[in-house]
């Protein structure tokens, strides 16, 4: 005898598990009617859809940041899914701040390692991996950052699609709304170290000879070219590197400026910025 399943069990599974409507009534179909093995029926298929979708763009999510109550701490983590639907679900991003929470406790050295981390009776990793079944879509842990300073100072931008966390050398009076202003800066400018002494050799020896060719190509002579070259470097510190760039809010100073204004010595130690895409 076939089993009637109702417009309310499967709108009630679809609540519990956020898998499509009609995955859920066969869920439901398959089960016989019994709720607990169409949660099951779900997660062993996503233990196949894991595979299956490996290949597809998880270029939706959310990025969470926190730091501990001491503030010396702070973590920064990317879920990411394939579409914003899912994105902006509320058990979604739940699942997100719950994973850094565990995090921050935790503090692991890596993304790696995090997916090891004990979660609900289960590791991060494999809770992701039923999470895909239940909800049918590519779910991953995509990045994890993680600083310890003296103090550390989250920020999340654009309803979770991007996050900061900053580390400083010391406190201050205000550093809540001042580690926010750098937050943003960061989020708006993108810098690639937080000085220039920070910078990759590479990188550094990278944009020498690109200024060095472009001077030659506009016919500059060639006794004058490591000079140029030079030049160009200082410039490509000040658009690229933290503390050298003019401060958004007050483009007079740097951001090195406006930190020693605030209060003497103050500097940024460290940052981690993530973005969706």
């Amino acid at each position: 005898m076939s089993i009637k399943i109702s417009a309310a069990d499967v709108k009630k599974l679809r609540n519990e598990t956020g898998a499509g409507m009609m995955d859920c009534k066969k869920a439901l179909v398959e089960a016989e009617g019994d709720f607990q093995a169409a949660i099951d029926y779900l997660r062993k298929k996503g233990q196949k859809m894991t595979a299956k979708r490996a290949d597809r763009d998880a270029k939706e999510g959310v990025v969470i940041a926190l730091t501990s109550d001491a503030g010396d701490k702070g973590v920064l983590v990317r879920v990411s899914c394939e579409t914003d639907f899912v994105a902006k679900n509320e058990d979604f991003v739940n699942f997100a701040k719950n994973i850094a929470s565990a995090a921050l406790t935790e503090f692991p050295a890596t993304k790696e390692d995090l997916l090891n981390v004990a979660f609900d009776g289960a590791t991060i990793g494999d809770k992701i991996v039923d999470r895909t079944g239940v909800i049918g879509e590519k779910i991953e842990l995509s990045s994890y950052e993680r600083i310890e300073a003296a103090q550390v100072v989250p920020y999340i931008h654009m309803g979770y699609k991007a996050g900061v966390i900053v580390g400083f050398n010391q406190g201050a009076a205000d550093i809540a709304s001042v580690g926010k202003d750098v937050a943003m800066q960061i989020a708006a400018m993108n810098p690639i170290a937080v000085d220039k002494d920070q910078v990759d050799d590479t990188m550094v020896k990278r944009e020498i000879e690109i200024g060095m060719e472009q001077a030659r190509n506009e016919g500059k002579p060639e006794h004058l070219l490591e000079r140029i070259a030079q030049g160009k470097l200082s410039a490509f510190f000040k658009n690229n590197t933290l503390l050298n760039q003019e401060f958004v809010k007050d483009s007079k100073k740097t951001v090195k400026q406006y930190l020693n204004g605030v209060e003497k010595g103050l500097t940024v130690t460290e940052f981690k910025h993530v973005k969706l895409g």
